[in-house]
């Protein structure tokens, strides 16, 4: 960033000399991947930061102040202070970076990477599921690996929604203003002190945006804000939520993030190599390119042409509806002012991305991305083959495996997901730089001589790490008040951790078939109920609030949990966020998914929930299909696609209940005489050995490099 823009921590709390750089972690979100940092905070009052939701700006200023000179004088906490801040110097000081050291050519030449939303911590809800958190995901690791990303994304004033299950399992959606003084963001300030703004021109008037930034270790992550005394009230809720339902919105958001943030950028002083789009959302960014260089006397065609070869598009949806499409006269109606600076007229402007479907035409963003992008990828090789598939039509002269679209499956970043006592196993084991050689397979075969009980020892405690939090959930919304008697049974109150525990989250779409174990509840009920080897199902997920069907799918399976013959065995747990998710990915022994082939794109909650031991039993689509190898979990149905969708649910049900009861639950309850299952361990082994090397940002962001960023820099 120019040196005349700055960002500028607010006055530190009233820390003590001796812990006084604990303000400024708390404004790096470095911290959500190092545990030993986030045990910093904890340490000073455990109750006080859960309470907060892991909220180390507020924790600081709220906490009491003899607790700081406890802190202060605890010999063993200011033996791990000064642990992690060497480690924190050390990360930000390293010269030696896998970039630096591999890719010289992208030194101070950055990449910038624009998503709709980005998962980072519970703190900072400014994300809604999996697209989000693997952003959020993609940026840890493209600091860990000293990449030069600089991102773009919203600053969503109101968060994404609280989810409250009624008592009749209706999903209602509660929108809490953020206050962003407790938030890991700062704005972003000129040389004056004064906040940064920068305009965008719709049809029939201005948009003013502020900037705001957050710092994910090595990575600015700049967030767009339409909350300006100057807009209109209307415009300044432009970025007060994730996805609007209204179409007239939704297009002004991605207007927003496409061309306000190459604005952004250009105001901050960043001239990119590379172009990232992580989905469609920012696919106008195509276009304010181009302007750019029309207005300096180039053509339209040069300008897309000398643009294109930059620009990276990531597709991560499986069917053309998942893709935003506008109809003509809406994009007229706010983009009507762009195509003559392109010195286009409204037909050559509508041809650049229109999809004629039947006798309707649509503005589409991801027929936009496209064709003006040269890096071009879906995110797991079997939705490479349905993307190259369904746009083959874009390039009507090419057979379809020759549609120019390549894959990068997703993965998930290690120490941002894999459980403390896990991570400590592995330190005793395979040694303390077990990290640097995350994504070589071959090393991962010394997890063989990981000694069984202290392996299942782990899992066990996970367990009741899980159970324990669950327990105190419950507590703590039942003593808020509003919640039944049957809600309390229903949220995961009388869960066993010495119990199978299946888990099951992930947002709320049809497609993913949540309902699909209970297709046939009898059958159901003698799985969790059998004598001596219960099962217990954990359901989490949202629905977005315009998705009707979604909802309806949510009480379809709260109406079941909610039955007395489970026992409490089957439940749903609200509010499904970060936090949660952490929880349930290390506490699980199995990690369920039902999609309907070839739905999933990729999926990254089971690469989670793989790398702390859990074992995967899905559907052959997204990531499974690549992993699954028979002995490192289990799969659902057969690895191909049944056209007729009722025929497809009936035996996958079967596959899944059969499954369970034949080959699950038996290898989970063959206990030797210490209490173990030596064919469980052996198969959660064997899924460390393929799964954790293979599907971890490590390898995903080297693969982007290596094979779409680079090419991008000739």
């Amino acid at each position: 960033m120019m040196s005349s823009f700055k960002t500028q921590l607010p006055k530190s709390v009233n820390l003590p000399k001796q812990i006084s750089r604990l303000h400024e972690l708390s404004y790096n979100l470095w911290w959500t991947w190092h545990p030993e940092a986030a045990r910093l905070f904890g340490r000073l009052d455990y109750e006080l930061w859960e309470r907060l939701g892991h909220n180390p700006i507020r924790l600081l200023r709220e906490i009491e102040r003899s607790r700081l000179k406890q802190a202060v004088d605890d010999k063993d906490y200011q033996k791990l202070y000064k642990t992690v801040f060497a480690d924190f110097d050390s990360y930000f000081s390293d010269p030696k970076t896998w970039t630096h050291q591999t890719h010289p050519e992208f030194d101070s030449r950055p990449i910038a990477y624009f998503s709709m939303e980005f998962g980072l911590h519970e703190t900072l809800p400014i994300y809604s599921g999996g697209l989000g958190v693997l952003a959020g995901d993609h940026l840890k690791e493209a600091s860990d690996l000293g990449l030069p990303i600089t991102a773009v994304g919203f600053m969503y004033a109101q968060g994404y929604f609280s989810q409250r299950i009624s008592e009749d399992g209706w999903q209602e959606a509660l929108n809490n203003m953020l206050v962003l003084e407790d938030l890991p963001v700062l704005p972003v300030l000129d040389k004056d002190g004064k906040r940064v703004t920068l305009d965008v021109e719709l049809t029939d008037r201005s948009i003013a945006l502020q900037i705001w930034e957050a710092r994910v270790g090595r990575v600015p992550l700049y967030l767009l804000d339409s909350n300006v005394e100057s807009n209109s009230e209307m415009d300044r809720l432009l970025t007060a939520r994730l996805y609007w339902s209204d179409l007239d919105r939704r297009v002004m958001q991605e207007v927003l993030l496409g061309i306000g943030g190459v604005r952004a950028l250009r105001t901050l002083g960043y001239n990119p190599a590379v172009w990232h789009m992580n989905e469609g959302h920012a696919a106008f960014l195509t276009l304010e390119r181009a302007r750019e260089l029309v207005a300096g006397g180039a053509s339209f065609e040069d300008a897309i042409a000398k643009t294109r070869g930059q620009n990276v598009f990531t597709t991560h949806t499986p069917v053309p509806a998942g893709n935003d499409e506008f109809p003509l006269w809406l994009i007229e109606k706010y983009l009507g002012g762009i195509y003559p600076q392109l010195n286009l007229t409204r037909e050559q402007f509508f041809d650049i991305a229109k999809h004629q479907k039947g006798h309707s035409e649509s503005f589409s963003m991801g027929i936009l991305a496209l064709r003006n992008s040269d890096g071009r990828n879906a995110v797991s090789e079997l939705h490479g083959e349905v993307s190259r598939k369904m746009w083959n039509f874009l390039w009507a002269d090419k057979a379809e495996k020759d549609v120019p679209i390549t894959y990068v499956t997703n993965g998930v970043h290690t120490a941002n997901w894999m459980a403390r006592r896990l991570t400590n196993l592995f330190i005793k084991h395979l040694g303390s730089d077990w990290y640097e050689h995350l994504d070589q397979p071959e090393f991962w075969s010394q997890v063989d001589e990981i000694p069984d009980a202290e392996l299942w020892a782990v899992r066990l405690h996970l367990k009741r790490k899980l159970s324990f939090y669950l327990r105190e959930r419950v507590r703590e919304r039942w003593t808020g008040g509003g919640f039944h008697p049957v809600q309390v049974v229903s949220s995961g109150v009388l869960i066993n951790p010495y119990a199978l525990t299946i888990g099951f989250a992930r947002r709320f779409a049809t497609y993913k078939r949540a309902s699909l174990m209970m297709r046939d509840v009898e059958r159901l009920l003698n799985i969790v109920n059998k004598p001596n080897m219960p099962v217990q199902i954990l359901f989490a997920g949202k629905a977005h609030p315009a998705d009707e069907p979604g909802k309806q799918l949510i009480q379809e399976v709260y109406r079941t949990v909610k039955k007395a013959e489970m026992g409490g065995r089957i439940v749903f747990l609200e509010d499904y966020d970060m936090n949660l998710a952490r929880y349930l990915v290390q506490g699980v022994d199995v990690w369920m998914n039902t999609p309907r082939r070839p739905m999933e794109a990729s999926g990254t909650s089971g690469m989670k929930a793989a790398l702390n031991g859990a074992l995967n039993f899905s559907v052959l689509d997204g990531w499974w299909r690549e992993a699954y190898n028979g002995r490192n979990g289990w799969s659902i149905g057969r690895d191909e696609q049944i056209e007729n969708s009722d025929e497809q649910d009936a035996e996958d049900a079967e596959s899944l209940y059969s499954t369970l009861e034949n080959e699950i639950i038996p290898l989970y309850y063959d206990r030797d005489p210490k209490e173990m299952s030596r064919g469980w361990l052996s198969r959660i082994k064997d899924n460390f050995k393929t799964n954790i090397p293979r599907f971890s940002t490590r390898r995903m962001v080297k693969q982007y490099v290596e094979n779409l960023y680079i090419k991008a820099l000739k």
